[in-house]
C-alpha cells in the first residue's frame, strides 16, 4: 500500500509559477483528478510524481520517502517498479505488435514469464480480445489507449499516473476505462488522473484544481 504526498510543490514555467505551494494527499486505494485549464500544470505535476521531472521547490513522498532524494539507480527502478503511466500519447512501440507492447513492458519489470492467459485476461478487460498479433500502427488512438490500459493492468503498479486517459475515447470506452482504474486502485495503488473530462472527475475520491 502506497500512498502519495506532495507537500509545497511549486514548479516555474519561465518566468511564471506553473503551480506554487500546492499540497496533495493521495491514499493508497484513491483516485483524485487534477483539473484545470491547458497550461495550467496538469501534465508536469504528474511527471513530478513519476520522476519524469523536477519541482522547483517542494517534495513528494511516497510510501513514506522522499523520491527527490533517490540516487539516479534508485529514481530509474523507482519507474521501473513502482510507477504505472498513461499518457497522453499512448507511449507504444508502433511497429511492434500489441502482444509485443505488453511484453516490452513486463520485461521492463523484470517479470519475463508471463502466461499467455494472462495477456489474453487483461486484453478481454479492455475490450480488444484476440487482437495480441496486430501492429499497433493498424489501431486507431482509441484502441491504442486501451492497449496501454491493458499494459498498465498487467503491471500492477502501486501508484498510477494517468494523463488524459480517455481524451480519445467514446463515452463507452471512458467508462470502462474509469471502471479499470477504479480496479486498480480498489487492489491498493494510489491513482493520480489528469483530465478534462466531468465524468472521470466527479468518480475521483478527490479533485484538484489547477488555476
Amino acid at each position: 500500500m502506497t500512498g502519495v504526498v506532495v507537500s509545497k510543490a511549486s514548479k516555474l514555467f519561465g518566468n511564471r509559477w506553473l503551480f506554487s505551494d500546492l499540497d496533495i494527499n493521495v491514499s493508497a486505494g484513491q483516485l483524485t483528478a487534477i483539473t484545470g485549464p491547458s497550461g495550467s500544470g496538469k501534465s508536469t505535476l504528474l511527471n513530478c510524481i513519476g520522476l519524469l521531472d523536477k519541482l522547483d521547490r517542494g517534495q513528494i513522498l511516497v510510501g513514506g520517502r522522499d523520491i527527490s532524494r533517490l540516487s539516479a539507480e534508485r529514481q530509474r527502478k523507482f519507474r521501473r517498479d513502482i510507477v504505472g503511466y498513461m499518457f497522453q500519447d499512448y507511449a507504444l512501440v508502433e511497429n511492434a505488435t500489441v502482444q509485443e507492447n505488453l511484453e516490452i513492458a513486463l520485461v521492463a519489470k523484470g517479470r519475463s514469464m508471463v502466461r499467455s492467459a494472462d495477456f489474453d485476461g487483461a486484453l478481454e478487460r479492455v475490450g480488444l480480445p484476440r487482437r495480441q498479433r496486430e501492429p499497433v500502427y493498424q489501431l486507431s488512438g482509441g484502441e491504442q489507449q486501451r492497449v496501454a490500459l491493458a499494459r498498465l493492468i498487467l503491471k500492477a503498479p502501486s501508484v498510477v499516473i494517468a494523463d488524459e486517459p480517455t481524451g480519445a475515447l467514446d463515452s463507452e470506452n471512458e467508462q470502462m476505462v474509469l471502471n479499470e482504474l477504479e480496479r486498480i486502485a480498489s487492489e491498493g495503488a494510489s491513482v493520480l488522473i489528469a483530465t478534462h473530462s466531468s465524468t472521470v472527475a466527479n468518480a475521483c475520491s478527490e479533485i484538484i484544481s489547477l488555476e
